[in-house]
């Protein structure tokens, strides 16, 4: 496959890459460091049509597809990743599955306001107790047969986008039955902010994200309305692991821009850093480790492109997609700690942004699948495992 990319693609990094440069770069220190929530750089993303872009001209977006999306990831995330991870999730994990499951009157009600960046939406599928076994959802719905409405109650956590301003929905997987062998049937159900007995926790403490939004859900007996539920009843397990894989190839961009980042940080520094004499840049040492960061981007991108063009073509792309996740996610770990190095003392203050990418690294190989999920699927794929 050619992985260069169109003349229109290539007009969009530029264009992104300039907005990070220019708009992100200068201010996301300083909410980092406040724990603050950026709704400027995001109003800004919105009025690009970043939000939009892999959805149709018809409910507001940009017509695009999830090449496009990963380009604009990758940019974000070699500035920042909290910003970009904002944009992932509210893409991927908002908006898509209402894009993909919704009925016409969801995609109505909810598409054109999520592709503008006017309301951000959220995927509430990690509980508690579950963790990696998504399938272990205690979170339950019942229908109330004097009124129709779905009843839920449970709780959910790590979910990203959740509690701004501007969140208007959460959709929530909750167990709505038995199937005949007595394993959970479970659905996906639409709650819109705001809504009586849903509650949003305060803002995690996080080691990383931290000009990201993170809270836990608490649904104490919430009530929508029967034709929130989102796709077919007892469906929405497989609906949400369909999302998790194309939300693998954007979190393999994300990572592949965090660990170009560091290759371009490193550069910087290795030009600018004089010691005995000399920049650091002219030390072997220096040159051959940045030479390898700059190898494990590129093979990131390769990987995580590949797995876009399979998408885009209709071809498989689940082998590809944890191939993808596994190796950028990897990779982006080893670059943040070498630049770190490289940079010293330097990378180990908060005003460096390497000190914001170690930090923002880890989760990279936990979130979407953790690393050894990764290879479960991988192994799967190969035939492997049963």
């Amino acid at each position: 496959m050619d992985h260069r990319l169109s003349p229109e693609l290539e007009e969009l990094r530029r264009t992104v890459e300039e907005f990070a440069h220019d708009v992100v770069a200068p201010k996301i220190g300083d909410y980092y460091e406040r724990h603050e929530f950026p709704y400027e750089i995001v109003r800004e993303m919105g009025r690009m049509g970043l939000f939009g872009l892999p959805f149709p001209e018809e409910y507001g977006g940009m017509g695009g597809d999830y090449l496009a999306l990963g380009i604009v990831l990758e940019e974000l995330a070699r500035v920042d990743s909290s910003v970009a991870i904002t944009l992932e999730a509210g893409v991927s994990l908002g908006a898509m599955p209402i894009h993909l499951f919704g009925t016409e009157e969801q995609k109505r009600q909810w598409l054109p306001r999520l592709c503008s960046g006017e309301v951000l939406g959220a995927f509430g599928l990690t509980e508690p107790d579950g963790g990696s076994d998504a399938g272990a959802t205690r979170t339950t719905a019942r229908k109330d047969p004097a009124t129709g409405e779905w009843v839920i109650n449970g709780t959910k956590c790590f979910i990203t986008n959740s509690g701004t301003d501007i969140t208007g929905l959460v959709t929530v997987t909750a167990v709505t039955g038995r199937k005949p062998d007595g394993r959970p049937q479970i659905s996906a159900i639409i709650v819109p902010s705001g809504t009586p007995g849903f509650t949003v926790a305060a803002p995690y403490s996080k080691v990383g994200w931290n000009a990201s939004d993170t809270r836990e859900l608490s649904f104490a007996d919430v009530r929508v309305p029967a034709e929130n539920l989102l796709g077919e009843e007892g469906r929405g397990y497989a609906q949400f692991l369909r999302i998790l894989d194309e939300g693998r190839i954007a979190i393999a961009a994300l990572a592949t821009g965090l660990a170009q980042g560091c290759v371009d940080e490193s550069v910087r520094y290795a030009k600018e850093r004089h010691a005995f004499g000399r920049p650091i840049g002219a030390n072997q040492a220096i040159q051959f480790k940045i030479a390898d960061m700059e190898m494990k981007a590129h093979t990131a991108r390769l990987a995580w492109r590949d797995a876009a063009s399979r998408l885009v073509a209709g071809e498989p792309f689940k082998k590809e997609a944890a191939l993808a996740k596994l190796h950028s996610s990897t990779v982006a770990v080893d670059n943040a700690r070498d630049a770190t190095q490289i940079h010293g003392g330097y990378g180990f203050m908060n005003e460096y942004p390497v000190a914001r990418m170690w930090r923002d690294s880890k989760i990279l190989e936990i979130g979407e699948g953790t690393s050894e999920v990764q290879r479960m699927l991988i192994a799967r794929e190969l035939g492997l495992v049963s």
